[in-house]
């Protein structure tokens, strides 16, 4: 923080808290216009007179404690822009210990677990519990607490990957992310050739297309697409290329939808988790999403 902003910082808060203190002293000083014998100030309601007394002693000493508590607490804590306080303490500092704390507990359990192949700790029903936990605190968002996806977030629990449902290969998805990347054809092919070619790609999955079109677009994809989705339409795992030849898509099926996966192109992102939950925490997860699609998920999503 620069020492302008810093400055800011530090004069709006002592206006306050000086602002607050003459406030009160001023109220409690301050004289009336009217005043009757009897001490009352004239306003009456419903009955009740309003007297000219002050305010009791014991509220006005809480009044005054509770700036004396914001001075106190602004020299041992940070609150003065750049000042750090005389204790030093700092919200990062108190992170760092909790999770030094955290890792001295659990960290055993979670390294015990790592020696573990994949398939083996899937049917650990201990440790895909503690799973469960980590996906639906950091996957669920994306992939529902069911872990069935939604539109543009593939499902977790069919047998149908992108970059391949084996182990080593979900744990790879998972510590590295992914990066998915269809690339805008409208400008390049046209509508006639992008409406030919999703004729094609339809028919790869025995839909119901306009067959003249279709062959048109055999034409059009075996010239534009085999690179990625191969000269069948099978998909390339190692690229994230989606097997066309299927009914599963992440996007939607429907004739519209293709046209315009295939005119706009798609950009789809998976994070990557290893630098926040580390390569224990990492393989644990990946056992639990192993686990989802092979009949082993343990507890209730």
């Amino acid at each position: 923080m620069s020492s302008f902003w810093s400055g800011w910082i530090i004069t709006i808060v002592m206006i306050n808290i000086l602002g607050c203190a003459a406030l009160l002293w001023w109220t409690r000083r301050m004289p009336l216009d009217h005043v009757d014998e009897d001490n009352t100030t004239g306003h009456v309601y419903d009955g009740i007179k309003e007297y000219n007394n002050p305010l009791p002693r014991w509220w006005m000493w809480m009044f005054i404690s509770t700036i004396v508590f914001a001075l106190g607490y602004l020299a041992l804590f940070p609150g003065f822009g750049n000042y750090p306080g005389m204790l030093g303490w700092t919200s990062h500092k108190e992170h760092d210990i909790g999770v030094a704390e955290l890792e001295a507990k659990y960290g055993p359990m979670y390294a015990a677990f790592y020696k573990e192949s994949i398939p083996d700790l899937a049917k650990d029903d201990k440790a895909m519990r503690i799973g469960q936990r980590l996906f639906l605190n950091n996957c669920a968002a994306c992939h529902g607490s069911d872990a069935r996806g939604a539109r543009g977030f593939p499902n977790l629990t069919d047998n149908d990957w992108l970059y391949g449902g084996e182990p080593d290969r979900i744990e790879q998805s998972i510590r590295y992310g992914r990066q998915g990347a269809m690339p805008t054809w409208g400008p390049i092919l046209g509508d006639e050739k992008i409406k030919e070619v999703a004729n094609y790609v339809l028919s790869l999955s025995g839909r119901d297309v306009d067959n003249a079109l279709a062959a048109q677009g055999k034409i059009v994809f075996q010239t534009n697409c085999v690179a990625c989705h191969g000269p069948e339409g099978k998909g390339n795992t190692m690229i994230g290329a989606p097997n066309l030849t299927d009914t599963i898509w992440l996007y939607g099926g429907s004739k519209s939808t293709v046209i315009q996966s295939i005119t706009q192109g798609r950009q789809g992102r998976m994070p990557a988790w290893l630098d926040r939950l580390g390569k224990e925490k990492v393989h644990l997860l990946a056992a639990y999403v192993y686990s989802l699609s092979h009949g082993n998920a343990q507890g209730s999503m």
